[in-house]
């Protein structure tokens, strides 16, 4: 801080030591002051006292200060320098000082009258606020230069205060913190004390304890050893035992009986169980195909029912009937194979699987086909093979069904003409519907 500043901040009347009334203006300037126009002696206790250090630090590095960041006392110094003329740092600190104490100056901007920022003062000052109704007060537009160096001198005095407080609080803190080191150590020390008290009498306890558990438990075993030989003197407890071990062999038989009939049941349920399973299979298979044969004999819409049950379903006039190709079955049911599908208006081919005929014929009768058919169970493992290996090469639909009785051919006849396959190809047109 300059040294003609330093020297002007507290004028005094020579001899008495009493403050000069600081001079007044003639009246009051037409808008808020800012930092830069107010009077030097001003900008040491704004920067001290409304500036957080922490946001003076922050502006030092904005704005490069020769001082070093941890040396406070300088970098006030140079921020005070800084701020008594109209500069980018001014400026900057202007904007901060007024965002930052925006409600309080909004405040003390009602006030129309020197008195009553003055009033303000004095009742913020009352309840311990300092910082933004000074930064309100001394840039306000309607106070004077008395009300200004009053809340400079409030400001200096307070600071005096406080300094001497902080010094007598530092003092009685340290004696305090003297005080209750010693007393921590000596509590320390008792505690301590009592702990390792407390652990022998803790340990003396338990083992009395432990003791006592056991000549409990010792003389309760000596009165059931007593009680037992009295027992055995009087000769009941053979007699027990006697009798317990007959009830105990009573309940092992009937247990043994249980379990036998037990074991029994399980086997028979069992037995039964895969009974009714293969009974359920023979009856969804059997209504299956009798559901089949009932569709195939049922007599043509149209039919007076006075024709023979031979009648055949026509095809479609100017339409070929639609090939299948069956490879194996029951060689003496083919005619009624043939039969069956004629009813449907499908022309069956049929192969032995190998048995007369030659397997090399199979690839040309699949190829001539729309879809082949073939009874698993009623086939050689050659033709089988050479079977599905076709019609997967050619993409030939075929189905492959078990039962090459003409129930079990029927229903996989319908199964064929509603469009169903078990080797995959290209999608396949449901047949004729069954009259």
């Amino acid at each position: 801080m300059k040294a003609d500043v330093v020297a002007g901040l507290f004028p005094t009347i020579p001899g008495t030591g009493a403050v000069l009334p600081a001079p007044t203006l003639a009246m009051a300037p037409p808008h808020r002051l800012k930092l830069w126009e107010l009077e030097e002696k001003y900008h040491c206790p704004v920067i001290g006292t409304c500036v957080p250090m922490e946001d003076l630090v922050r502006f030092a590095k904005r704005f490069n200060f020769c001082a070093e960041l941890h040396d406070e006392f300088a970098l006030h110094v140079e921020a005070v320098n800084y701020s008594i003329a109209r500069n980018e740092f001014a400026e900057a600190l202007q904007k901060h000082l007024e965002r930052r104490y925006a409600v309080t100056v909004k405040h003390f901007n009602a006030a129309r009258s020197d008195e009553e920022v003055r009033g303000l003062w004095r009742e913020s000052l009352a309840r311990g606020e300092v910082a933004a109704p000074m930064w309100a007060t001394l840039t306000h537009k309607h106070a004077s230069t008395a009300t200004r160096h009053l809340v400079y001198a409030d400001i200096h005095m307070l600071s005096h205060q406080v300094g001497a407080g902080k010094a007598a609080d530092a003092r009685r803190l340290g004696f305090l913190e003297r005080e209750n080191a010693e007393q921590r150590h000596s509590l320390v020390a008792e505690r301590r004390t009592a702990e390792r008290r407390e652990a022998v009498l803790a340990r003396r306890v338990e083992e009395l304890e432990t003791k006592l558990a056991r000549l409990g438990k010792a003389e309760q075993e000596v009165s059931e050893l007593r009680a037992r030989l009295v027992q055995f003197e009087e000769g009941g407890v053979m007699v027990g035992m006697g009798r317990r071990l007959a009830e105990l062999e009573h309940a092992n038989q009937r247990l043994l009986a249980e379990s036998q009939r037990i074991w029994l049941l399980e086997k028979t349920l069992a037995a039964t169980r895969a009974e009714a399973t293969r009974f359920a299979a023979e009856r969804d298979q059997l209504g299956a195909e009798c559901d089949a044969l009932e569709r195939m004999l049922m007599p043509d819409e149209g039919c007076d029912g006075d024709c023979d049950s031979g009648c055949t379903l026509p095809a479609d006039a100017g339409d070929e009937p639609r090939s299948v190709l069956c490879v194996g079955g029951r060689t003496g049911l083919v005619a009624q194979y043939r039969a069956l599908a004629q009813r449907l208006g499908i022309r069956l081919v049929h192969h032995d699987g190998g048995q007369e005929e030659a397997l090399s014929r199979l690839p040309d009768m699949i190829a001539g086909a729309d879809a082949v058919m073939c009874p698993t169970d009623c086939i050689n493992h050659a033709a089988y093979h050479q079977l599905k290996r076709h019609c997967k090469r050619s993409g030939k639909p075929c189905l492959l069904f078990r039962g090459a009785s003409v129930s079990g051919f029927a229903v996989a006849l319908a199964r064929l003409s509603a469009g169903q396959v078990s080797i995959a190809a290209a999608p396949m047109a449901p047949m004729a519907p069954m009259g």
